[in-house]
């Protein structure tokens, strides 16, 4: 199963009592409102006495003493504790419907928001639920069961939904503290977060630059202090942060809570952070209180952070502080953690949520791997997460996913431009190596075809929930991807390679405009791969081509020239690139009425009027730069090598990154953008 792309359906189970959400104890007197779906309300109460559900908590601790594999006791107790919570789920009728009707489709993921503010409520392992009779998998945990997968999380009840980001770029701060000699697995940590970011870490030869590519995504501060945490928070940006520590009761108004334990200023005591402290440090504000940075996900490797113990005064777990706090989504345990169960959590949190998958699909996945690869141990059940998930979410996982795609194919070519340059520097060195080439040419070719399949995958995932436009963009990033491979087979020399991927170029525009016939930028790219191939073509071949897609010419220049006139900022500066583009193609698809001196003058307009439009950033600017540098050099022809060098001057001879970076800067940041 695909869980990238497979479908989520939510269901929402609310929790309600009167009273404070703290300074109430669990009894089986007290009366619950449950709400789910659109049936009334139905009355709960809880099996459980507060003194006793805390004594059968702690028997779920792992004794240092005693192989948790051989800990009966242990293990019934999480098996009777998860029957128990069952039987609350079954007393709601709508919940046991609603799970059936979400979960009618196969390959469907239910994703069951359990929204609750009484803090006695958090205290209970509603994770551990055993299935009852009715549910889905009927007699096994509810969240392992594979015949309706249900991904669990909680959610704090609030006046309005909390603004989320989840398609910013990634970038991770790891944390770990092992304050008066405390041993944590931090190696281990380290490297499931390295393998996970290693798809969009550039690949660099010499490893010190290579540590430096790493430490674009990956920030490491190893025995933190909460002061070095706020500072870090509040002058960089990060959109994940992972944290390793010890847990650690302390006492707050005469209660016992559960705090992380950090490293002092000093160095050498332990700091016992609560929720409270630890949410105050990783939301940087500014000097009016606006928020300037937060996290989007927090991961917390740390026993007890989602316990609540006491109930007695206001403030919640770790975990629930943290979310409360704005944090959206907030990973965390809820027991003790086995330490090898908490390594495999982060490799596959992050390798999971770095490639896009839905986060409610990577915690059920989590959960099934804990229990196959810790089966000692409930460290399944000991995971808890609070999220917030907003209307549009489902969008924002499918923008991230193809934005991470993009990323590591950004990667591979730039690796394929590198390796570019060893070759062609080879053939002109003396004494240059053959055996050095030939390796160069084999990375070459690994690399081109991981990138084609990166891209089928990309094609074929979702398929049938695609609506044409997002087909079409895919197809259309593969063309371009197929151009890159063959401008870089052409300049090694492997022209029968090449002339493969500019066919494969053609045949994935033609498949792109066919599915978005009003995208004059596809129509465009598709003629000029039509041109590219037939370049070489005498004055009868470009008379057919003229009688062919003539009118398709005229058709994509008529769209591009209503955008520019209709569109303002990048779109129009779009437009204008593809009028531009339009006019150096005129010589191939009426080459009767071309006149090379207004065709010039044309060119020049539609860039100076580029260059012209106010922009965020310079980017459209260079990938015109690029696209006629390629008319140039990679294609070159006589039909418009005198056109593309209009374009070139046009473009390049107004000093227009003044106010950006470099031009050698820039066009190394722009060489590995895909050309759409």
């Amino acid at each position: 199963m695909d869980i990238t792309t497979s479908d989520i359906r939510s269901v929402k189970l609310e929790l309600l009592r009167s009273g404070p959400t703290h300074n109430q104890l669990l009894s089986p007197l007290t009366n619950y409102i449950a709400l789910c779906g659109s049936d009334g309300p139905v009355t709960l109460n809880m099996p459980f006495e507060h003194r006793q559900l805390m004594m059968r908590l702690k028997r779920l601790k792992y004794p240092l003493d005693r192989d948790p594999a051989t800990d009966e006791q242990r293990q019934a107790e999480i098996r009777d504790l998860g029957e128990a919570v069952g039987r609350i789920f079954g007393q709601v009728p709508a919940l046991i419907s609603e799970l059936g009707n979400a979960g009618a489709t196969n390959g469907t993921l239910v994703h069951l928001s359990l929204a609750m503010s009484a803090f006695e409520l958090g205290l209970l392992p509603f994770e551990a639920a055993v299935a009852a009779d009715g549910f889905p998998g009927a007699g096994s945990p509810m969240f392992l069961q594979m015949r309706t997968p249900i991904s669990l999380t909680r959610e704090i009840r609030r006046g309005r939904p909390l603004p989320i980001d989840w398609a910013r770029p990634p970038r991770i701060l790891f944390i770990f503290a092992a304050p008066a000699g405390l041993y944590v697995p931090a190696q281990a940590h380290l490297q499931a977060l390295r393998e996970a970011i290693e798809p969009w870490v550039k690949i660099k030869t010499d490893p010190k630059e290579r540590i430096e590519e790493v430490k674009k995504m990956l920030t490491v501060v190893p025995n933190a202090s909460l002061e070095q945490i706020r500072a870090l928070s509040a002058s960089t940006e990060f959109t994940h942060i992972h944290i390793l520590a010890h847990g650690a009761p302390f006492k707050k108004s005469g209660d016992e809570r559960y705090g992380l334990a950090l490293c002092s200023e000093s160095g050498d005591q332990a700091d016992i952070v609560e929720g409270e402290r630890l949410a105050i440090a990783l939301t940087a504000s500014d000097s009016v209180g606006n928020t300037r940075f937060r996290p989007t996900v927090v991961t917390l490797a740390t026993c007890d952070s989602g316990n609540i113990n006491s109930v007695l005064t206001p403030g919640g777990s770790i975990a629930h502080e943290l979310n409360a706090a704005g944090i959206p989504w907030v990973i965390a345990s809820q027991f003790p953690l086995w330490m090898k169960a908490s390594a495999i959590a982060a490799r596959v949190l992050y390798t999971g949520l770095l490639q896009g998958s839905d986060p409610r699909w990577v915690l059920y996945e989590l959960r099934q791997r804990l229990r196959t690869d810790a089966p000692e141990t409930h460290d399944w059940a000991s995971i808890v997460a609070y999220s917030t998930i907003p209307a549009d979410f489902d969008r924002q996982v499918h923008a991230f996913r193809d934005q991470q795609t993009q990323g590591k194919i950004d990667v591979m070519f730039d690796r394929m431009d590198e390796l570019v340059c060893t070759i062609t520097a080879q053939k002109h060195a003396p004494g240059a190596s053959c055996d050095v080439a030939a390796e160069v040419e084999r990375e070459l070719t690994r690399l081109a075809a991981a990138i084609r399949a990166e891209l089928q995958h990309w094609r074929e995932e979702g398929r049938d929930k695609q609506s044409a436009q997002e087909q079409s963009c895919h197809l259309g990033l593969s063309a371009a991807s197929e151009k890159r491979i063959g401008i870089a087979h052409t300049l090694i020399g492997a022209q029968q390679q090449a002339n493969l991927a500019y066919r494969a170029c053609h045949d994935f525009y033609k498949s792109a405009w066919r599915m978005d016939p009003c995208n004059h930028w596809l129509l465009t790219q598709y003629l000029s791969i039509v041109a590219i191939l037939n370049r070489g073509d005498d004055g009868a071949g470009l008379q057919q081509l003229s009688d062919r897609y003539g009118s398709r010419w005229s058709a994509a220049f008529e769209m591009a020239r209503w955008e520019a006139q209709n569109c303002s900022g990048r779109d129009k500066v779009y437009a204008l690139s593809t009028l531009a583009e339009l006019c150096l193609l005129n010589v191939v698809y009426h080459p009767q009425s071309a006149d090379s001196a207004a065709l010039k003058q044309q060119i020049n307009d539609f860039c100076r009027q580029m260059l012209n439009e106010p922009m965020p950033d310079n980017f459209p600017i260079l990938s015109t730069l690029r696209q006629f540098r390629r008319y140039l050099q990679d294609w070159d022809s006589p039909l418009w090598a005198g056109l593309a060098q209009t374009a070139l001057g046009a473009l390049e001879g107004d000093n227009l990154l003044t106010s950006g970076p470099t031009s050698a800067q820039a066009w190394r940041d722009a060489r590995q953008a895909v050309n759409t």
